[in-house]
Formats: structure tokens, C-alpha cells, sequence
């Protein structure tokens, strides 16, 4: 890990002032939630849920849960994925998760009020990349017109997993506002305390032919560095 933070460092961004009124909180702010869901953070909860506790899941439930009250309270518009899939239609190279009706497919127990939450956009997917899965059938996008309604300049990314579902949705919105397709948008900003990825240790990895060894703290690093490659802002700290 100090090898590949000496090869492949990066500094976080300023903090993201989000008082009412000053720093970012004086103009239009999204929260955008992906996928914190029984499926990948709940323990026991499925295929790709952790094992046993996992402090850095726990700590991106928690800070999740903080942020959406707040946004809530203020009235301040919050999206969210939930990976979701039918069992007839796998999602290679994983395997079966989130499947409808299994459970796994809805909110951790700390987000659940948000279903009946006014202020909450919820938007099903059935991929990787939530800004694709969010096209419509006639074309349109719902992520993209959830910004347009909204007039969201800054859209604030928490959630699982970090190098998988985070950051290609970062990466596709930042394509997208490149050309123009989800105006006004103007950052993506990726609050490191509020994302997570799951751990797979090299030698449980060996035990499971074409498995791929996954190291989460070091995974969840390489996430960050691309996603700030391709544009993102990384924060670690918010001022509410």
C-alpha cells in the first residue's frame, strides 16, 4: 500500500462547503446515493455481500445516511441507484445479486426511510454504470433530466463500490456534461469518506478458479485515483 501511494498519489480536493447559503450550498446541490443496498452491504445478505463486519462499508453507510437527512431536511434533491437485476438476465463476470424480490436488491436498513421520502428520485438498475442504465426506452435519460429539473450544477457521489459502480457513473456523467447532455451540470464531486468497495483477500482469490483478488483498501484507492482522472473532484471532508 505506501508503494502504490508513493507511485500513485493524488491530493484531495478543498473541502465541500455545503453551509446554506455560502461555498456550494449557495447554489444548486445534488446528492447522488449508488447502490448502498442490502446486496453489497449488508453482512449474509447475498453473493456479494460482506462476509463478516466491514468497517469501511459500515462508515460509507454511515456517512450516507447523515448526508441524505441533511440534504432531506434542507430540501435539497438526492437521487439514488439500486442495483437490480432479474434472475433469467446474469451479470457476467458476477455472480447472481440483487435479484427482485431476494431483499437484497433494497436499501440497508439505515436508508430505507428514503423510499417514502418526497425529496428522493429512486431509479432501478440493471448494469454497472448507473448513467446508462438510466436511458429510457424514447431515448431520454432520468439522471440527466433529475439535473435539468433541478437546475444542479454539483452533484455529491457517495456509495458502493468505489472502483466498480462509482466510478463509472462518474466517469459516464463527466462524458456526458462533457457534450453537453446534462446541462447545467458542472462538477462531480466524490466524497472519499462516503464510498466503499468490498475485500477479497489474494488467498481466498487463489481457492476460486477465475477469481481476481480484490484488496479493498488498495482497490478503493485505485477508484479514487482514476475517478479524479477522469475529472472527478475527490473530497474528504464536507462542512455542512
Amino acid at each position: 500500500m505506501d508503494l502504490l501511494l508513493a507511485a500513485m498519489p493524488f491530493q484531495p480536493d478543498a473541502d465541500l462547503d455545503l453551509t446554506p447559503g455560502g461555498g456550494e450550498g449557495g447554489r444548486q446541490v445534488g446528492l447522488v446515493l449508488v447502490d448502498i443496498s442490502n446486496g453489497f452491504c449488508t453482512v449474509g445478505a447475498g453473493n456479494l455481500a460482506p462476509v463478516t463486519p466491514n468497517k469501511q462499508i459500515e462508515k460509507m453507510v454511515e456517512e450516507a445516511a447523515r448526508l441524505a437527512k441533511v440534504f432531506c431536511q434542507r430540501n435539497w434533491p438526492v437521487f439514488a441507484f439500486l442495483d437490480t437485476h432479474y434472475p433469467d438476465k446474469p451479470e457476467p463476470p458476477f455472480p447472481p445479486h440483487c435479484i427482485i424480490g431476494s431483499g437484497e436488491e433494497n436499501f440497508v436498513p439505515a436508508l430505507k426511510w428514503l423510499e417514502k421520502d418526497p425529496n428522493v428520485t429512486i431509479r432501478r438498475k440493471d448494469c454497472i454504470d448507473g448513467y446508462l442504465a438510466a436511458f429510457e426506452k424514447d431515448g431520454s435519460n432520468v439522471f440527466s433530466n433529475w439535473v435539468a429539473k433541478f437546475q444542479i450544477k454539483t452533484v455529491l457521489v457517495l456509495g458502493i463500490c468505489t472502483d466498480f459502480c462509482v466510478l463509472d457513473f462518474a466517469s459516464s456523467a463527466l462524458a456526458a456534461r462533457n457534450i453537453g447532455r446534462v446541462a447545467p451540470l458542472k462538477d462531480v464531486v466524490i466524497y472519499s469518506e462516503g464510498c466503499a468497495t468490498y475485500n477479497l483477500p489474494v488467498e481466498v482469490a487463489r481457492s476460486k478458479q477465475g477469481t481476481l483478488a480484490h484488496p479493498q483498501d488498495l482497490m478503493h484507492h485505485i477508484g479514487l485515483y482514476m475517478a479524479k482522472g477522469r475529472g472527478a473532484k475527490v473530497v474528504d471532508r464536507i462542512i455542512l
